[in-house]
C-alpha cells in the first residue's frame, strides 16, 4: 500500500524569511557582483570588495537555518508532521567553527563541515518522537572530493596550462568549450556520490539509502544533464522530474529481511509546464513570488512522493 508524504508550507508563511534572505544577502551580493566586473582591465578590485563576501556568508547561513527548519517541520507522512528540534545557537557554533577550521587547513576540514551541517539537519529531526540519525562520514566525503572534484580539476587546470603556454597569445574559444566539457563531464560522477553519499539515514531499525548502479546512474545524471545543455536550459525542469524520479524508485528502506520502498507518480508533461509557470513568475517579480513557487511545487512533488 502507498502512503503519500505532504508538504504544508505556504507562500505566506515562507515569505518574511525569503525578504530577509533577499534583501541582506541577494541584493548586495549582486551589487558585489556588478563591482567587481566594473574593474577595468589592469586595475587591481578593491580587497573590500572581497572582505564584504565573508559577512554575506555568514548572512546566508543563518537565514538557511531557518528556511530549512520551516521546510523539515512542513514536510508530513501519513498527516503527521516532522518536528525540527535544533538550535539556533548550536547550529551558529557549527557554522563559525566548520569555517575557522576550512580556512586553516586550506580547505580540508570542509568535508567534515558538510558532515556536521547535514548531521545537524537530520539528526534533529524527529517524526512520531523517534529522531532520524545520519549516518555519512567525514573521511568518505573527503575521498569523493578529492577523486571527482579535486584531483581532476588539478589535472585540468595543468593540461589547459600547458596548452596556452604552448600557444601564447592563441586563446581560441575550442579551448575554452574543451574546459567547459571536461568540466562537465567530471560533475557528473562528484553529483551522483554527493548525493548518495547523503542518503544513509537511520530511522528506528530502518536504514534509508539508495540501490543504485554507478555506471547507469551516471549515465542517466549526463542524459538529463545533456538535454539541458543543448535545450539553453527549457529542459531543465524535466530533467529535475525525471531525475527525482529515477532515484525516488532506489531509495529503499531496510530493516532486516524487510525491504519498504519509495516511489513518485510520474506526470511528466505537466509537472514540466507547472514548474516552468512557477519559474516565469518568480522572474518577472524578480525573484519575490519564489515562496509561492516553492510552496506549489513542493506540493505538487511530495504530494506524489510515496513509501510502500
Amino acid at each position: 500500500m502507498k502512503n503519500y508524504f505532504g508538504f504544508s508550507l505556504t507562500g505566506k508563511k515562507l515569505l518574511p524569511i525569503w525578504l530577509i534572505f533577499y534583501f541582506l544577502f541577494i541584493v548586495p551580493y549582486v551589487m558585489l557582483i556588478i563591482q567587481i566586473k566594473n574593474v577595468q582591465p589592469g586595475e587591481k578590485p578593491s580587497a573590500m570588495l572581497f572582505l564584504y563576501l565573508f559577512p554575506l556568508i555568514l548572512i546566508a547561513f543563518f537565514i538557511t537555518f531557518y528556511m530549512v527548519k520551516l521546510m523539515i517541520e512542513n514536510v508530513r507522512y501519513n498527516d503527521i508532521p516532522i518536528r525540527f528540534n535544533g538550535k539556533f545557537g548550536r547550529f551558529i557554533g557549527l557554522v563559525l567553527g566548520g569555517l575557522a577550521l576550512s580556512i586553516i587547513t586550506l580547505g580540508i576540514y570542509m568535508a567534515w563541515f558538510v558532515r556536521n551541517m547535514q548531521r545537524f539537519f537530520v539528526d534533529n529531526s524527529v517524526y512520531e518522537n523517534q529522531p532520524f540519525k545520519f549516518r555519512g562520514k567525514g573521511d568518505k566525503l573527503f575521498v569523493i572530493l578529492l577523486l571527482t572534484i579535486f584531483l581532476p580539476m588539478v589535472v585540468l587546470t595543468i593540461i589547459m596550462t600547458r596548452l596556452l603556454l604552448a600557444n601564447p597569445g592563441q586563446v581560441s574559444s575550442s579551448y575554452m568549450i574543451i574546459q567547459q566539457v571536461i568540466t562537465w563531464i567530471i560533475m557528473i560522477p562528484y553529483t551522483y556520490l554527493l548525493y548518495k553519499w547523503m542518503v544513509n539515514i537511520d530511522y528506528k531499525s530502518y536504514h534509508i539509502r539508495w540501490e543504485t548502479e554507478f555506471w547507469n546512474s551516471c549515465g542517466k545524471l549526463a542524459l538529463e544533464m545533456l538535454l539541458c545543455i543543448v535545450t539553453l536550459g527549457i529542459y531543465f525542469p524535466m530533467a529535475s522530474i525525471k531525475l527525482y524520479a529515477y532515484f525516488a524508485e532506489r531509495t529503499v528502506a531496510r530493516s532486516g529481511e524487510l525491504k519498504r520502498k519509495f516511489g513518485f507518480d510520474k506526470d511528466n508533461i505537466n509537472d514540466f509546464l507547472f514548474i516552468w509557470g512557477q519559474t516565469l513568475l518568480t522572474i518577472l517579480t524578480l525573484g519575490i513570488y519564489c515562496p509561492w513557487a516553492i510552496s506549489k511545487i513542493g506540493k505538487r512533488i511530495l504530494g506524489r512522493t510515496y513509501l510502500e
